[in-house]
């Protein structure tokens, strides 16, 4: 049974947190303008490319290797926005903006940055509805890595809209807001995955 005809039979319209709770195990689930969302697990390339970014970005600007510091970083972190939870394919926060020895499973506190790297199931609902709820609760800057296109959309937050503040392809160099002092090349998220 479809799981909007099965919220429904059970007289519930609206998903809430206890189905992504209840979601089996190997999906991610996520509830976004009432509706529950699953998919599953990334693929290697996807996790590959994703964990690839988050370590580029962390060593100078979480680690202070090289870097100005300043930011934590977490890798899918479940986040409350009112009734809507998501999880970012990663999410950091200025130091200062989330406290230290933070516990449980989730937070309401807006990351500073988010990013979400693209796949087939998750491309439209990614840059649609998920983007929308990052702006409306005041995520500032939203990068979307796409390892099939090889490319990466960096988005800064102003008057309440993301606008696009640069992008790269290929084998470019990353520096781009939050992080301009990043400077490492884009081709580091795919090496080893054939084009």
């Amino acid at each position: 049974m479809p799981l909007q005809s099965a919220l429904a039979e059970h007289g519930r319209a609206k998903a809430t947190y206890q189905d992504v709770l209840d979601a089996p195990p190997h999906m991610v689930a996520e509830v976004l303008e009432g509706k529950l969302y699953m998919n599953p697990r990334p693929t290697f390339e996807h996790g590959t490319a994703t964990f690839t970014l988050l370590r580029r970005l962390a060593t100078p600007y979480q680690d202070r290797i090289e870097g100005p510091g300043g930011w934590q970083f977490i890798h899918e972190p479940e986040i409350h926005f009112d009734d809507h939870v998501l999880v970012p394919d990663g999410a950091a926060w200025r130091d200062g903006n989330l406290p230290n020895g933070m516990t449980g499973p989730h937070t309401s506190i807006p990351p500073d940055w988010a990013c979400e790297t693209l796949s087939p199931s998750t491309r439209k609902m990614d840059r649609t509805k998920k983007r929308d709820i990052y702006a409306r609760f005041g995520v500032k800057h939203l990068w979307f890595v796409d390892p099939d296109r090889r490319s990466l959309e960096a988005f800064s937050l102003r008057n309440g809209r993301f606008h696009e503040v640069g992008s790269r392809h290929g084998k470019e160099r990353v520096a781009l807001p939050p992080f301009k002092d990043a400077g490492f090349s884009l081709n580091d998220l795919w090496l080893g995955y054939p084009a």
